[in-house]
């Protein structure tokens, strides 16, 4: 797949789940799991242990994976080099941005203000991770998109399934979600995981409310 053809995927799908386990092999099963409950966008991200592990569990999955938690090139490049397709940093890294477009590679920086995002944009970055999203409010949006109407935003971090409809009606491309489905896990287990994921699916399949 191509840059574009990745990023399109994303876009459609929604729903990305970012993964964070004590161990590889724990981040692996949580990435089953949201998988088996319909997530097929998964970011792996790099605070996990022997994250590599989780990779290899997931090598032969239909899913989407990627990297995140990704703060330079050198980790963006292991990451690539174990099968990711797409890398998300908590804030833009110009040698990452190169790096992902010299191998043809999505990079999603997290951005906060005007003057992030645009860099982010100079660099060829074609989705942005609104980051942390719990500062800020869905019309957000609305007010990016007025001087930067090409901007493609993906709030990550606070996202939940009484607010993702609503970020998803003011524009968002995509929503990440992640602390939600660790506490799943530890409460309830794999299945807890796979049952939590179908409530984000259908969430995010209802029709979206045009402003």
């Amino acid at each position: 797949m191509n840059k574009e053809t990745i990023t399109q995927q994303l876009v459609e799908k929604k729903v990305v789940a970012v993964i964070r386990g004590k161990s590889g092999e724990e981040a692996g099963q949580l990435s089953k799991a949201a998988i088996d409950g319909g997530i097929q966008v998964i970011e792996l991200t790099y605070t996990t242990p022997q994250i590599e592990k989780a990779f290899k569990v997931l090598q032969h999955t239909d899913a989407l994976i990627g990297a995140g938690s990704v703060l330079d090139a050198e980790t963006a490049r292991h990451a690539m080099l174990n099968g990711a397709k797409f890398i998300v940093s908590p804030y833009f890294n110009e040698e990452v941005a190169i790096l992902c477009n010299r191998y043809g590679i999505p990079y999603m920086p997290g951005c906060m203000t005007i003057r992030e995002m645009a860099m982010a944009l100079e660099a060829g970055c074609d989705v942005l991770k609104l980051f942390p999203a719990n500062h800020f409010e869905p019309s957000f949006i609305k007010s990016v998109n007025g001087p930067l109407p090409n901007v493609r935003i993906m709030p990550t971090g606070g996202i939940n399934l009484s607010n993702l409809k609503n970020w998803l009606d003011a524009g968002a491309v995509a929503v990440g979600i992640g602390s939600d489905l660790n506490k799943a896990y530890q409460s309830g287990g794999y299945d807890a995981v796979v049952e939590l994921s179908r409530n984000y699916i259908q969430k995010s399949e209802e029709k979206v409310e045009v402003s």
